[in-house]
Parts: C-alpha cells; sequence; structure tokens
C-alpha cells in the first residue's frame, strides 16, 4: 500500500504551511485576516467532500478513487508553487481538500478489504503512527523550506505524484461487498442512516468521540504555545519541540496498538485514553514551568494514537457491510467539524478567564466523559 502515509499527511497538510503563514500573507498583500484561510480551505471541502468520496468508494472499490485522491492531491497541493495570485491559491487548497476526502476514506476502506484480524489491527495502528508522527514532522520541514521561499514548502505536497504511481502499480483491487443490509436495505440515504443510528446509537458516540478528540487536539496547539508564555517559555523552536513531542508520543502508541488491543476492548480503550486526557488536561491547568508542562503532552499523546485505530475498526464493525465507504467518510467529516469549531469553543474561555482556564474547562468536559463510559461500561 504504497500511497499510505501521505493518506495520512492530510490531516496536516495545513501545518506544513503553518510556518509560512506570515510569508504568504506579505507575498501576495492579503490581510491578515484572510490569511488563516490557506489552513482553513481544504479542510471545509473536506468536510463537504466526505460523503461522495464514501459513496462513491461504495459502488466502485476503493483502489481507483484512492489512486485518483492522490494524483489530485498531488496537483492541486503541488500549485503552490508556481500560484502567484490569492484567489487561486484558495482555489488549489478547496481541489486540495477534494482529494484528501478521496484518500482518506480510500485508504481506510483499502485496510478493511486487504487485512483481517490481527494483521488489520496492525494497519491501522502503523496508520495511526504515521498520522501522529507527521503532525510533528511536516511543520519542521514547512519551517526549513520557507526559508527558502514561502512558494517551497508547497513542494511536500509532489510527493503523492509518485506515491500515486507505485499505488496504482502495487495496490490490488478488492472484492465489492454486494450483501444488502437489513437495516439500510438499498438505501445509503438519510432514511438508511438514520435507520443504522437507531439500530446501533453507539455509533454516534463513536464519532463524537472522534470528533473531540480533534477539537482538543486544536486546543494544544492552538493554546499551548501561550501557556508555556506564561512561564517563559517563548522561542519558537523549544514550543515546536512540546509540540512534536505529543505526534512522538501519539505515534510511539499508535505503533503496539496491535498488542494493546490484544488485551482490550474498544471501550476499555477509549476509558483509557479519556482518562488519559483528564490527567494531561488537569496537569496544563495548573502547570507552572517548562518540565511539568511536558507532561500533558505526553498523556494527551498517549491518548491520541489509541483513539485514532480504535475510532476507524470500530466503525468498521458497526457500519453496514455494504456501506463501509460512506461510515468511514464521516469519520474524517466529524475529525475536522472538531479542529474548526475549537477555538469557537475554546476561545471564549481564554478571552474570558485565561489560557489556564481553557485547559481546566476541558479537563473537566473529558473527566466527565471518562465517569459516563465508566458507568456504562459497568452496565454493560
Amino acid at each position: 500500500m504504497g500511497g499510505r502515509r501521505v493518506g495520512d499527511a492530510d490531516r496536516h497538510g495545513g501545518a506544513i504551511l503553518g510556518p509560512v503563514v506570515n510569508q504568504i500573507q506579505s507575498g501576495l498583500g492579503v490581510p491578515q485576516s484572510q490569511a488563516g484561510l490557506i489552513i482553513t480551505t481544504h479542510g471545509l471541502f473536506i468536510v463537504l467532500t466526505s460523503p461522495i468520496a464514501g459513496a462513491i468508494i461504495d459502488r466502485m472499490g476503493p483502489r481507483r478513487p484512492y489512486v485518483a485522491g492522490l494524483f489530485v492531491y498531488g496537483v492541486a497541493g503541488a500549485a503552490g508553487l508556481v500560484v502567484e495570485s490569492f484567489p487561486l491559491l484558495l482555489a488549489s487548497r478547496a481541489v486540495l481538500g477534494v482529494g484528501v476526502a478521496f484518500v482518506y476514506t480510500g485508504v481506510t476502506v483499502l485496510i478493511y478489504n486487504l487485512f483481517s484480524g490481527e494483521r488489520k489491527d496492525r494497519a491501522m495502528g502503523l496508520r495511526g503512527s504515521a498520522n501522529s508522527l507527521g503532525g510533528a514532522v511536516w511543520p519542521v520541514v514547512g519551517g526549513a523550506l520557507g526559508t527558502l521561499s514561502w512558494h517551497a514548502p508547497f513542494a511536500v505536497y509532489g510527493l503523492a505524484l509518485p506515491l500515486g504511481v507505485l499505488a496504482s502499480l502495487t495496490v490490488p483491487e478488492t472484492a465489492l461487498n454486494r450483501e444488502i443490509s437489513a437495516e439500510t436495505g438499498d438505501d445509503g440515504g438519510i432514511a438508511g442512516l438514520l435507520s443504522v443510528f437507531a439500530a446501533r446509537p453507539v455509533i454516534l458516540l463513536v464519532y463524537g468521540l472522534y470528533f473531540v478528540a480533534n477539537l482538543l487536539l486544536y486546543a494544544y496547539t492552538v493554546y499551548y504555545p501561550a501557556l508555556l508564555a506564561t512561564f517563559g517559555v517563548e522561542s519558537s523552536l523549544v514550543i515546536s519541540l512540546y509540540l512534536a513531542a505529543l505526534g512522538v508520543v501519539g505515534g510511539t502508541s499508535a505503533y503496539f496498538y496491535d498488542r494493546i488491543k490484544r488485551r482490550f476492548g474498544y471501550r476499555q480503550l477509549t476509558l483509557a485514553a479519556l482518562a488519559l486526557w483528564t490527567v494531561g488536561f488537569a496537569v496544563a491547568a495548573v502547570a507552572d514551568g517548562r518540565f511539568v508542562a511536558v507532561l500533558p503532552v505526553a498523556l494527551f499523546g498517549l491518548g491520541q494514537g489509541l483513539v485514532f485505530p480504535t475510532v476507524l475498526l470500530w466503525i468498521e464493525e458497526l457500519a453496514p457491510a455494504d456501506r463501509k465507504g460512506q461510515y468511514s467518510s464521516y469519520v474524517a467529516m466529524f475529525g475536522y467539524i472538531g479542529q474548526f469549531l475549537s477555538p469557537v469553543v475554546l476561545g471564549p474561555v481564554a478571552g474570558a478567564a485565561g489560557v489556564h482556564a481553557v485547559f481546566a474547562v476541558a479537563g473537566t468536559f473529558v473527566g466527565v466523559a471518562v465517569l459516563g463510559v465508566a458507568i456504562a461500561h459497568h452496565r454493560r
């Protein structure tokens, strides 16, 4: 599966450009208020396109949409190497989001179809590991290339083109599942969706878990630098090391996911992740030194590394057999909506009560979720 790592780098496509947003702003002469669109536009189009990608993958199988998505990803992403117009750059970011939607859901369904048992757990864990490590690596790469010019970081997206060729040559076709679900009949629309949610309400909680995971991830990305600044850590290099530690730790726990999964079920793994996040946010809320501040990112990273493969594997078990593309595509939707809403939800808290309060509120919310999951698990 030659393109798997590009399928995971998509979540950090904006992170590649984060270090050069100010350069792009000045280079293209756009106001600060619009510069952030460079980072967020592709996420909006991932949300809009993911259900379409899922439906197409269910109809024709994941291989061709996945390979096509890689080529769209590469061409649209690398367009920034030559684009000199802000509207055209935003248009290329929108097309990039379309490519990401097909890559994200395509690689998910390929793992579902090509692996089984512990090998599937292993493959999804490795995907999660690559995803987390990408969060640590891509901003560093983007910053380094940005010393050449603001165009240079866009070259990273071009890696998807040779990977697309490799995937077209090596990724096999997989059989379409023609089994019609008893819950949906042949209806992949709203009626079928509601019937599945009614029959398996836990699926909404799994989507909610991924939504919360992404909302909280961006709490660290957006507000942790401000927290570090309260006790004198203001070097961009040092701050990047803290945030990179989150990705490295998350990549490590995801790497060992298959071994962890042998001993624990999805509910137990969810409970463990939420407990790690609760402790991490509690420590962040009272942190007053640079050494203590390492612990929250490590604990959050450990939980993040467990959640990503758990959500995708759990969704496969819950989704109708003939609609795995459709239901796995909603994972990307909920994840990117969580990222988008994070500053909307947590921003007023920071403005009213300070950055420490952001982590106190987040920790309280997750702590309540821990109690809920623990009670439900005990009753079960």
